[in-house]
């Protein structure tokens, strides 16, 4: 039986960031919808739960990931709704996360706003924009704004890109 583990990512658009987490192998289920943490961060905001394979994706290389393919240095005016954060399901994974983090801080020339959160609560998306890339991968917004990430993935983590997902993109991995 295989074990999956649990994290949530918010920064950008979540039709962004489920289909960048979608590519990825060993991730088995991205859920997307809202995400509220506690306190300041009670409000629900843009992000995905991961439930992923540690055997064949490390949780330092989704959070590498993650950090590259959205504005994870910039704390712009909708970060409310498109929270830069992890969302952690207990104290553990939070202590590892921040330890990820502080370790990655040295690959970015600005510093990061990415906040470790406790996840609060979930709403999903209603189904028709669930999976919204892989249902539409022609539309002008999956062009102009997840091919870009896509891209980005193959160029920079092809070993961990499902090339059967991304295929359509025409991009060779090395």
């Amino acid at each position: 039986m295989r074990h999956f583990e649990k994290i949530g990512f918010g920064g950008g658009c979540h039709w962004c960031t489920e289909a960048v987490f979608q590519s990825l192998i060993g991730v088995e289920q991205v859920q997307q919808g809202w995400i509220a943490s506690s306190g300041d961060n009670a409000t629900l905001s843009e992000a995905v739960i991961v439930n992923y394979n540690a055997a064949l994706i490390s949780l330092e290389v989704l959070i590498e990931i993650h950090l590259y393919t959205h504005k994870s240095t910039s704390d712009h005016s909708m970060r409310q709704k498109y929270r830069s954060a992890i969302y952690v399901f207990d104290k553990i994974k939070e202590n590892k996360v921040l330890n990820v983090l502080k370790t990655l801080q040295s690959k970015f020339n600005n510093k990061l706003v990415t906040q470790v959160l406790p996840f609060s609560e979930f709403k999903p998306s209603r189904e028709a924009i669930s999976n919204y890339y892989y249902k539409n991968p022609n539309k002008p917004f999956c062009e102009t704004f997840i091919n870009p990430k896509l891209k980005l993935l193959l160029e920079r983590f092809g070993n961990y890109t499902d090339i059967s997902k991304t295929v359509h993109l025409n991009i060779k991995v090395s």
